[in-house]
C-alpha cells in the first residue's frame, strides 16, 4: 500500500513539475495590459495608505478587485522590492524591466502551489477502483493531466498575465472538502474567494442551495425527501458565522472609513457596457451579430437610414459601448434576470433531486455557465470557470466527456484572440492541440469499455456523434482563414473586426450547445432512492 502510495505520489509530482517547467519557458512571450494592470495594483498597495487604495486612479487600471486580492499584492509587493525598486512607483506607467517580467511571472506559477495541491485533493476523490488498467488510463491520472495541464490556464496566467491558477485553486480545494463532507472548511475557502475575486459569485447559488439542504438539513425520509424536522440552527449559524466573519475582515476597514459604496462602484463597473472589447462567446455575441445583420440588410433595402446609425455600432467593430440598431438595447438589469433565470432550473435540480457533491458540481458548472452566457460585460475567459469543474465530471461518464470536449475545444479556441502576436501563434496552436488531442485519446481510451461512479458496465459508443464531430473540426479552416486568409485580402483595413467576429459568433453556437446539452442531462437524469439519501 505504502510502495503504491509512493508511486501514485511520484506520477503527479513529475506531471506538476513538468508543467512548472513549461511555465517557465513561457517567461520571456508577450504580455498583455494586464501586466501592467498587476504592476499598478502592486505600486498602489505598496505606497499608500488603505483608505486611498480604491481612490487612486493615476493610472486607468484601478483597483477593481475585492480587498483580499488588495492585501495579495500588497503581500508580493514586499518581494518585489527585491527584484526593482522602479516597478513599485505609482507614476511609472507600463513599466516592464526584466527584472519586473521576471518577478511577475515567478509569483504567478509560485501562487500556481494552490492550484497543484487543489488538484491533487481532487484526484483523490476519483481515485478508481481498477487495478486492472494501465496508469495512463486511470481517471485519476487522465484528471491530473486535464487539471495541470489545462490549456486555457496556461495561456491566460502564463502568458497573457493574470493569476487564475490561485484563485481556481481556491475553488477547487472547496469543492474537495464538499466530497470529503468537510462543509464548514468547503464554506470558508469559498467565502475567502469570494473576496479575492468577485466573479466567483456567479456559483454562490450552487454553494448556498447545496449547504442548506446537505448540512443544515441532517436528515432525509426513506424516499430521500426532506425531513424538514432535521433543520440545525447551529449548523446554519456556523455557515453564517463564517460568511460574516470574512466579509467582517474584508470590508470591515473600508466600511469602518465609510467607503464601501467606493468600493462597490469599483467592483461593479456597470458603465463598461454589456460586452468586453473582444465579444465573448456567449447568447450576447449571437445577439449582437443577429443586430448587425439586420442593421446591414435594413440599410441596403433602405429600411434603415444609413445616417440614423450609430457610428460605433456599424464601423467600429467590436467596441466595448455598443449600441443596437435594430433590435432592443440590453441593460445590466435584464441580463441579471436572465442570468436568474438561466440558474433557477439547476438550483431546483439541486434542492429537489438532490445527489450529493456530485449533483452540487453539476449545479456549480450549470451556475458558470449560464452567468457565461447572459452575464454583463462577460470576459472570455470566464469560459474557465465551467470548463474546469467540468473536468472532474469528464472521467465520469461518457456523456459528461462529451460535453467536456464541447466545452473544453470551444472555449479553449475561442481564447485564441487573446494571443494576436506573431510569435506566439505557434505556440498557441500547438499547446491546444497537445491538450486536445490528449483530452479526445485519454477520455475514448477511459471509456473503451466501462463507464465510472457506479454505472453499469457496458461497451459505449462514440462520444460524440456525426455533427458535433464535424463543428469541432470546421474551427480549423476557421482560425486558416483568421490568421493566413484575411490577413492578406483588402478587408483587413476596412473591416478588421471580421476575424473576431466570426470567432466570437461560431464558438457562441458551440457553447450555447454544450450549455443546453448539459442542462437537459441533468434535468432528464433519473435518481435514485438511494442517491437521494445520500
Amino acid at each position: 500500500m505504502a510502495a503504491a502510495s509512493a508511486s501514485g505520489g511520484c506520477w503527479f509530482l513529475a506531471l506538476a513539475l513538468g508543467v512548472s517547467l513549461l511555465k517557465c519557458l513561457l517567461i520571456p512571450t508577450y504580455h498583455s495590459t494586464d501586466f501592467e494592470v498587476h504592476r499598478n495594483w502592486l505600486a498602489i498597495t505598496h505606497n499608500l495608505p488603505v483608505s486611498q487604495w480604491y481612490y487612486e486612479a493615476t493610472s486607468e487600471w484601478t483597483l477593481d478587485y475585492p480587498p483580499f486580492f488588495a492585501w495579495f499584492e500588497y503581500a508580493l509587493s514586499h518581494v518585489a522590492k527585491y527584484f526593482d525598486q522602479e516597478m513599485l512607483v505609482i507614476q511609472n506607467l507600463n513599466y516592464s524591466s526584466q527584472a519586473t517580467i521576471f518577478f511577475q511571472r515567478l509569483s504567478v506559477i509560485f501562487t500556481d502551489i494552490l492550484f497543484v495541491y487543489a488538484a491533487h485533493e481532487c484526484c483523490k476523490y476519483v481515485n478508481g477502483k481498477r487495478p486492472g488498467k494501465e496508469l495512463l488510463e486511470k481517471p485519476m491520472f487522465v484528471l491530473a493531466v486535464l487539471l495541470l495541464w489545462n490549456f486555457g490556464l496556461l495561456i491566460v496566467d502564463h502568458i497573457h498575465f493574470q493569476y487564475n491558477g490561485f484563485l481556481f485553486g481556491l475553488m477547487l480545494l472547496s469543492v474537495a472538502r464538499l466530497f470529503q463532507k468537510r462543509h464548514l472548511e468547503g464554506a470558508l475557502l469559498f467565502a475567502v474567494l469570494l473576496h479575492f475575486k468577485h466573479i466567483y459569485i456567479y456559483v454562490a447559488p450552487a454553494y448556498c442551495v447545496y449547504l442548506l439542504r446537505s448540512y443544515c438539513f441532517t436528515a432525509n425520509k426513506a424516499d430521500g425527501s426532506l425531513k424538514w424536522s432535521s433543520f440545525s440552527f447551529l449548523r446554519i449559524t456556523l455557515l453564517g458565522l463564517i460568511v460574516c466573519l470574512v466579509s467582517a475582515l474584508s470590508l470591515g476597514p473600508f466600511a469602518v472609513l465609510g467607503q464601501l459604496p467606493q468600493v462597490i462602484s469599483r467592483l461593479f463597473p456597470f458603465k463598461r457596457g454589456l460586452c468586453h472589447a473582444y465579444w465573448a462567446p456567449n447568447f450576447w455575441a449571437l445577439y449582437n451579430a443577429v443586430d448587425k445583420t439586420l442593421a446591414v440588410v435594413g440599410i441596403k433595402y433602405k429600411f434603415l437610414d444609413p445616417e440614423k446609425i450609430p457610428k460605433a455600432s456599424m464601423t467600429g467593430g467590436l467596441v466595448q459601448e455598443f449600441q443596437h440598431t435594430v433590435l432592443p438595447s440590453v441593460t445590466p438589469l435584464a441580463t441579471l434576470i436572465c442570468t436568474f433565470i438561466s440558474i433557477l432550473p439547476s438550483v431546483f435540480c439541486l434542492w429537489f433531486k438532490p445527489q450529493g457533491p456530485r449533483g452540487f458540481l453539476q449545479c456549480l458548472i450549470l451556475c458558470a455557465l449560464s452567468s457565461f452566457m447572459f452575464g454583463w460585460h462577460v470576459h472570455e475567459k470566464a469560459i474557465l470557470l465551467a470548463i474546469l469543474p467540468l473536468s472532474l465530471l469528464s472521467v465520469e461518464s461518457p456523456k459528461r466527456a462529451g460535453i467536456y470536449l464541447i466545452l473544453t475545444t470551444t472555449g479553449h479556441f475561442s481564447l485564441f484572440p487573446l494571443l494576436f502576436t506573431p510569435p506566439e501563434i505557434t505556440t498557441k496552436i500547438l499547446l491546444m492541440l497537445l491538450f486536445t488531442v490528449y483530452s479526445f485519446s485519454s477520455l475514448r481510451a477511459l471509456f473503451r469499455s466501462f463507464s465510472f461512479f457506479s454505472f453499469p458496465h457496458r461497451k459505449e459508443g462514440p462520444l460524440l456523434n456525426w455533427l458535433e464531430t464535424i463543428y469541432l473540426i470546421e474551427l480549423v479552416p476557421l482560425e486558416i482563414f483568421c490568421e493566413i486568409v484575411f490577413p492578406l485580402t483588402p478587408w483587413k483595413l476596412k473591416f478588421p473586426f471580421i476575424p473576431l467576429l466570426l470567432t466570437s459568433v461560431y464558438c457562441a453556437l458551440g457553447i450555447t450547445y454544450a450549455w443546453l446539452k448539459l442542462y437537459v442531462s441533468v434535468l432528464t437524469e433519473s435518481v435514485s432512492v438511494r442517491q437521494k439519501a445520500e
